[in-house]
């Protein structure tokens, strides 16, 4: 059962509005004003918001303001109930991130249909989207249908072939477009002035990259290579902006599915500054691991230079080529030419420092 939040001061409107509700099969939290509307949103967490403007302490606008500042609250879908019907009364909503107004009074019908609507559209965008080209399409078609972004958003997104060690875009230019890696294997890196690499991330098939610098429209801070043949697709800078931009649903599913490796980036960056090098090659087999993993698969074996893997270490290649030999003699791990396997994943994942 779907568990709306109803903020009205008004105690006849309010209780009305909530018998049509519960009648309809929700589940209904009343709020007699902003301020405790506010408290129960936080608390309830509910699947939508149904809030009065005009009310005193604290007012419709006031009320999305606050839900808007906090992660849990921020994404939950927002409906103003109105007397007002001036433009600037909407475009002020709007700005603030409300999804839909209904002007009072409103029957029965155009309630429950403003209700249903949002919740189902809200249902759509929360769902998970399959990390592949086919998913790509999926998620941008469901996203133009709102908002009229079908207008808006091209169809035709360029996909380009990048050969072994060629650069998708190279630290300091400027980005244009945000890439969707179908296949292949990529990775960021940073040079200093010597020449020396350190790999910042790994990608595999269904990530984003260069979507940091795109959203700050600042230079890249890193530069992209192709580890093998990839297929990469462009989505242009202005469709890319244009899904954050128009709709705040489409914006928060979006954030989501690019910020899946940030935690995990800052967390990386971490160990390298306090682990051992023994502990530090471990981590970065079990990083490389997980990029030739499929469908939770455990991967059968692993090609990547002793070059890359230093960089990901953030250590010289002799050091990891010895590292590599301890693991080897210790039957963590098997090497054969430039490929290696994991034999022991629990062992290398608990490694101590």
């Amino acid at each position: 059962m779907k568990k709306i939040l109803l903020i009205e001061d008004n105690q006849e409107i309010r209780e009305n509005t909530a018998e049509i509700l519960s009648l309809a099969n929700y589940a209904v939290v009343e709020a007699e004003n902003g301020k405790v509307g506010v408290d129960l949103a936080r608390k309830e967490k509910p699947d939508l918001i149904i809030c009065d403007i005009m009310m005193p302490q604290l007012d419709g606008y006031g009320v999305l303001h606050m839900l808007s500042k906090n992660p849990e609250t921020s994404s939950i879908p927002f409906v103003f109930l109105t007397a007002k019907s001036e433009k600037e009364d909407f475009r002020k909503g709007m700005n603030l991130g409300a999804d839909d107004y209904l002007i009072k009074p409103f029957d029965d019908l155009e309630l429950l249909d403003a209700v249903e609507m949002r919740l189902k559209k809200n249902e759509i965008l929360r769902a998970e989207f399959n990390k592949s080209v086919e998913g790509l399409d999926e998620f941008i078609q469901e996203a133009k249908g709102y908002e009229d972004l079908n207008k808006l958003i091209s169809d035709k997104r360029k996909v380009t072939m990048y050969k072994k060690k060629h650069n998708l875009f190279l630290e300091g230019n400027y980005p244009n477009a945000l890439y969707f890696l179908s296949k292949g294997k990529v990775k960021t890196y940073k040079a200093n002035e010597e020449g020396r690499e350190y790999i910042t991330n790994l990608y595999k098939d269904g990530d984003f990259i260069g979507y940091l610098d795109l959203l700050e429209e600042g230079p890249y801070r890193e530069s992209a290579m192709a580890l093998e043949d990839s297929e990469v697709y462009l989505i242009p800078k202005e469709d890319f902006f244009t899904l954050l931009h128009q709709n705040r649903d489409v914006a928060n599913k979006f954030i989501k599915i690019l910020s899946d490796n940030l935690a995990d980036k800052e967390d990386r960056l971490l160990k390298l500054a306090y682990n051992s090098v023994r502990k530090r090659v471990a981590e970065a087999l079990i990083l490389v691991e997980k990029q030739y993993q499929q469908e939770g698969k455990p991967a059968t074996e692993m090609s990547i230079s002793r070059e890359d893997l230093a960089s990901i270490v953030g250590a010289s290649k002799e050091t990891v080529i010895r590292t590599l030999a301890d693991f080897k003699d210790e039957k963590l791990i098997d090497t054969r030419g430039s490929k290696i396997f994991i034999l022991n994943s629990e062992k290398l994942a608990k490694m101590r420092n």
